[in-house]
């Protein structure tokens, strides 16, 4: 069937008087096509083109259902159909997940670049619970990434206090080999106790402050209910959480660092949707502090038990023994890399291995020895001291008299 624009053609030679041979010769089409063309009193409507198989279509479906049930990223429904047989390239998935997902409306705002080696972020964010040894405990999700390259470190972990943020830091600091100049926060009370007006004349916490001293560190605050000035870091969270997180198997909770560190290879290494560049290749130009420079920042996390009366420390859900002169007094747990010390009014009186699990018990024998002697020694002063009495018994005084009394009742 002609085109329209060519019926038409066909229509004007014919009103300028043109014969069917002569509009054939002009046109090259056949003399029968042209008679039936000027026979017609319609325009022809177009001929349906038939539509073009797509690679994707099978898939479209699977796709669409997903994003109902979640924001996933087009690279991670990819993989998913990957799985399932898709040849294809990531780019069709794309196209196709930028038409079909749930509109978001999104709020305007300022992008700020920084220069290599100057600024990370970093953020805490919450990944639902857990169930540890029985136990449904809150996971949460530490976020790091460098500002110029976009390369990004994550740990997943079932702590948010200080002691846990300073280690996450320096298991960043190791993944990188370095770190930056400046680290982004907002207010987490891990970080400070109370804001200035200029942020790093801020009251810090005394212990976080004392690891960021130790690496060189200049800490800055985001501005009050302005989340949108760490947008690296925020835009890192929900992928992670879209990415990664959501619609994956875990085996355990160390199974979901494993898994993590595997994710952070591939991400790592492909093309980033702001920069259009590898953060691996940029992370070359990152002018970072190298980490072996310094010393590695001992975390020495402290907390306060009570030695039982049977000489044991409760920590983690298992016992610890600690020597039986120290029963009943007040002690702190300095735990670091798998052990814990106990100090006792100053002293180091013992050091414990971490046992892996609960209701288990750690005893050292040497912690009681001396302590029978001195129960039978404190029992035998109690016994002396709640007084067993000898019976004394009084002898009765006999008056002497002279034998003539005697004789004298008797006469009488």
């Amino acid at each position: 069937m002609l085109e329209i624009e060519e019926y038409i053609m066909i229509r004007e030679l014919h009103a300028q008087g043109f014969s069917i041979t002569d509009i054939s010769d002009k046109t090259g089409y056949d003399r029968k096509t042209v008679k039936k063309y000027l026979n017609l009193t319609t325009i022809p409507e177009p001929k349906q083109r038939a539509k073009k198989e797509s690679m994707l279509d099978q898939y479209k479906d699977h796709i669409i259902k997903r994003l109902n049930e979640a924001p996933f990223t087009a690279s991670r429904l990819f993989r998913e159909i990957q799985g399932m047989g898709f040849k294809g390239k990531c780019t069709i998935v794309r196209d196709f997940v930028r038409k079909v997902r749930p509109e978001k409306g999104v709020q305007a705002t300022y992008r700020f670049e920084t220069k290599p080696g100057v600024q990370a972020q970093v953020d805490w964010s919450e990944f639902g619970k857990a169930e540890i040894d029985g136990k449904n405990l809150k996971l949460y999700c530490f976020n790091m990434v460098l500002g110029y390259s976009r390369m990004r470190y994550i740990e997943f972990t079932l702590s948010i206090d200080v002691y846990t943020l300073i280690q996450c830091h320096v298991n960043a600091f190791r993944y990188f080999g370095g770190y930056t100049k400046e680290i982004l926060y907002d207010n987490m009370k891990q970080v400070v106790m109370k804001r200035a007006l200029i942020s790093t004349e801020s009251d810090w916490n005394s212990k976080f402050e004392d690891f960021f001293k130790h690496y060189g560190l200049l800490p800055h605050l985001c501005r009050p209910y302005r989340p949108q000035t760490k947008g690296k870091i925020e835009n890192n969270v929900g992928y992670v959480r879209r990415d990664f997180f959501l619609g994956t198997n875990f085996n355990s909770f160390s199974d979901i660092n494993s898994q993590a560190l595997k994710w952070l290879k591939r991400v790592n290494s492909e093309v980033h949707g702001t920069t259009h560049e590898i953060p691996l290749e940029r992370f070359k130009a990152e002018e970072l502090k190298p980490i072996n420079d310094v010393p590695e920042y001992l975390v020495i996390r402290e907390e306060a038990r009570k030695i039982s009366r049977e000489c044991f420390i409760s920590y983690l859900g298992n016992m610890y023994s600690a020597p039986y002169r120290f029963a009943g007094r007040e002690a702190t747990l300095q735990i670091i890399s798998g052990k814990f010390k106990v100090i006792v009014g100053g002293e180091q009186v013992c050091e414990h291995e971490i046992l892996v699990g609960r209701g288990r018990v750690s005893r050292v024998k040497e912690h009681f020895k001396g302590l029978m002697k001195e129960i039978l020694k404190e029992n035998k002063a109690a016994m002396n001291k709640s007084g067993q009495s000898i019976l004394k018994f009084e002898t009765v005084e006999v008056e002497k008299r002279s034998l003539s009394v005697y004789d004298s009742l008797i006469e009488g």
